[in-house]
């Protein structure tokens, strides 16, 4: 992509005009929106500009959209609302570009100037709505500062750990006009590790006898990923992704050793906790991937903690490492070349074995649940007949599951899926990524509540001509919380049942395409079917309500429960 140079002219602009031209400027090429009044000289703007716009049908959507172009590029992900309940309804896509580190910019619209502190007309005072969210949030008050103001939107948005920058346009604003200069386009900066600290690295490392390493955040490319596998092979060393971070490292390589996620693989925590060096590349430890905070002592581990993050301010924020490296993931990836081994490492057989505990835990062969339609044969079939760069994305929920613990993540921006636990995620993000990259097979695994979060994006697919394939699994309740119901409260079943709407019926009536299937034998050809009509797709998948995950059922849970009690 060549970077548009930036204007040096000093014509009148209106701040609508000024401010898409900066969009141009930093290289924006697609952005998404629900249209609103409060930033109509925006609209008017991008009528005769090259960015592709994608108009959503609600703004939690759109947000989402942006997002996952976010996860997917490294660059900021670009979405616009309307002032007051648009900005609210996107709020949701803001929180999951912030617990999962992803940039993105969110402009919202505001009332004019004069009307600011007299709780106009859904006015909101932005900066306490989203201060806690975002990284920075401005209120541009004069077009003239637009070309500034945006600049460092984007490197806020990019730099350290990056996040969400919420900039809120007062409608009279947009159409001032004024006289100013471009900003040039902005440049991300890799903080890059210092060669004293590899050395000691290298230096730990051969003095490690059960070394592990643990991959997460943001801020790879493919590259960085290719250049930490290299690392990895040549050390022998085990490589475990955090939570929804599968996409970091290849599971299908011999030192793969399996993810931190929900219902983990014991024998990989095992693992872990007996390991004498953990090397933590990018991400933060959080709740989930800490396995609640339990996995790692705060704030000294028992284990010997070498952390590499982007951001200073995550250093030592809960853990106290044995050694802090501040870097980038990419920074850091690239100076790995210059960290071999002397000699063959003593613990071949230690990576050998997480490989193998890998590859048992992600066995579909033993796996059979309650029903007619065995998801473990399913996974195995899209296992066989998908790309292996097809990109997977879900929202939250138990039906997550069947793609993290059993789907074989090779390629590096191949995975979407909110480490914010957020509902609804999945469809949005299909399209952000279908829009990103047409020629990609997108599919989407959605639970029934999952789903109908954000199910009215399907008329987006549509409307833009997007040949997703969700994947829906209906088994008539929110099934995490039904889990933890059973788990907790047994037998006293309360606001967890659901009833559907016939998904199939659903998807043609948007104008898509779609299939029902309740049995293993009929998945297949629906499937093939599906990737055959070109169609945005969905694929109403029948569960067995007592199939609650690939390993229990309801009534498991609440006999375990009842024994207790």
């Amino acid at each position: 992509m060549t970077t548009p140079s930036p204007s040096s002219t000093t014509a009148s602009r209106t701040g609508g005009q000024i401010l898409v031209q900066q969009l141009i400027t930093h290289g924006v090429q697609q952005l998404f929106c629900v249209p609103g009044e409060s930033y109509l000289a925006v609209l008017d703007a991008l009528h005769d500009a090259s960015i592709a716009v994608t108009v959503c049908r609600q703004e939690g959507g759109a947000a989402m959209m942006a997002e996952a172009q976010g996860k997917l590029t490294g660059r900021p992900g670009i979405c616009f609302v309307t002032r007051g309940p648009g900005a609210t309804n996107a709020s949701a896509g803001v929180h999951i570009a912030h617990q999962d580190s992803t940039p993105m910019i969110l402009f919202v619209g505001q009332v004019a100037r004069g009307a600011l502190g007299r709780e106009a007309f859904q006015e909101l005072d932005y900066s306490a709505v989203f201060g806690t969210m975002a990284k920075w949030v401005v209120e541009i008050d004069d077009p003239a500062r637009v070309p500034e103001l945006i600049s460092r939107a984007f490197h806020v948005a990019t730099s350290g750990r990056p996040g969400p920058v919420v900039v809120a346009l007062p409608e009279d604003m947009l159409t001032e006009a004024a006289s100013v200069a471009d900003a040039l386009p902005y440049q991300v900066a890799e903080t890059h590790p210092g060669a004293a600290q590899m050395a000691e690295l290298a230096e730990r490392l051969g003095k490690a006898k059960q070394p592990v390493a643990i991959l997460g955040g943001s801020r790879w490319s493919e590259q960085a990923v290719r250049e930490f596998t290299a690392f990895a092979e040549a050390w022998s060393l085990p490589v475990y992704c955090s939570f929804r971070r599968q996409m970091l490292f290849p599971a299908t390589h011999a030192c793969y050793g399996g993810d931190l996620g929900l219902g983990v693989n014991p024998k990989l925590l095992a693992r872990i906790r007996a390991s004498d060096l953990v090397l933590v590349v990018g991400g933060r430890l959080s709740e989930v991937p800490s396995q609640g905070y339990e996995l790692f002592a705060i704030p000294n581990p028992v284990q010997p903690l070498v952390h590499v993050h982007a951001d200073a301010d995550e250093l030592g924020r809960l853990y106290r490492p044995a050694q802090a490296i501040h870097a980038t993931p990419q920074a850091f990836a690239a100076a790995l070349a210059g960290v071999r081994p002397a000699a063959a490492v003593p613990w071949q057989a230690h990576a050998e074995a997480a490989h193998a505990e890998y590859l048992a835990w992600s066995d579909t062969a033993p796996i059979r649940i309650p029903g007619d339609l065995q998801m473990g044969q399913v996974m195995q079939h899209l296992k066989e007949v998908l790309p292996a760069d097809t990109i997977f994305c879900n929202g939250a929920g138990n039906f997550a599951t069947w793609i993290h613990r059993f789907w074989p993540f090779t390629t590096y921006a191949s995975q979407l899926a909110p480490t914010s636990g957020s509902m609804g995620y999945g469809l949005p993000a299909g399209v952000g990524g279908k829009r990103l990259w047409p020629q990609r097979e997108v599919v989407i695994f959605a639970g029934d509540g999952d789903f109908l979060m954000h199910g009215q994006e399907f008329a987006t697919a549509v409307q833009y001509g997007l040949p997703i394939i969700v994947v829906l699994l209906d088994n008539a309740m929110y099934g995490t919380i039904r889990m933890h119901q059973e788990r907790e409260y047994p037998g006293r079943i309360s606001a967890t049942a659901l009833k559907n709407p016939d998904f199939k019926a659903y998807a043609q009536a948007f104008g898509g395409h779609g299939e029902r299937v309740t049995r293993t034998e009929e998945f297949g050809p629906a499937l093939a079917r599906a990737r055959a009509s070109g169609l945005p797709s969905v694929l109403h998948c029948l569960i067995d309500p007592e199939a609650i995950t690939p390993t229990g059922t309801l009534q498991g849970l609440r006999n375990a429960a009842l024994a207790k009690k």
